[in-house]
């Protein structure tokens, strides 16, 4: 089967609706629209150029980051196989929907600000202190906490989903207090 991979970037217009199937898998869908802009320059101004609008479906690891993290209005960047899905309306009319089977949705930081939480599985119940990832020779140990409980967050968050790098260590999702100049973290 031909797949078409595409990068939207656009803006959630529709609550995120989570949904039990029958076989047991849990499927989260949203709709977005993308906005195209084109500079007129005869008006010296930038004018809308048309909306792109899809719906998108979250699967597997992606339902719950989706379900806890979007909401309706947030700016928001899908990746993801594009698929139209044609269908005859209750009026009898053929209709035509473009919709996209996301591999990761996440949050368009150049227009909002999130905070990154990782999920916890069992190695990662203890929180890590900062670290450059990139060089694990410098990789500081895991600092022992006897409530891990006061990490967690008290705001809603972002919940980010990864894939290949999911085997990489978690960082501390709390500030590591520094003394002197303000230290470079790598992300």
């Amino acid at each position: 089967m031909y797949e078409a991979h595409a990068t939207v970037i656009g803006t959630v217009v529709t609550h995120p609706a989570r949904r039990d199937l029958a076989n047991g898998e849990q499927v989260v869908t949203f709709r977005m629209a993308s906005n195209s802009r084109r500079f007129d320059a005869a008006a010296g101004e930038w004018v809308d150029n048309g909306t792109l609008y899809l719906t998108v479906s979250c699967w597997r690891r992606l339902v719950a980051g989706v379900d806890r993290s979007l909401h309706r209005g947030d700016p928001v960047i899908a990746y993801g196989q594009l698929r139209s899905h044609e269908y005859r309306g209750k009026d009898g009319t053929e209709r035509r929907d473009l919709e996209m089977r996301a591999v990761a949705v996440g949050p368009d930081l150049g227009r909002c600000s999130a905070s990154v939480v990782r999920r916890s599985d069992a190695a990662r119940s203890v929180p890590h202190a900062v670290r450059n990832i990139s060089d694990r020779r410098g990789a500081v140990p895991p600092v022992p906490v006897a409530d891990a409980t006061e990490y967690a967050p008290t705001v809603p968050t972002a919940v980010a989903s990864t894939t290949a790098a999911d085997s990489l260590p978690a960082r501390s999702p709390v500030a590591v207090p520094i003394s002197g100049t303000p230290a470079q973290v790598d992300a």
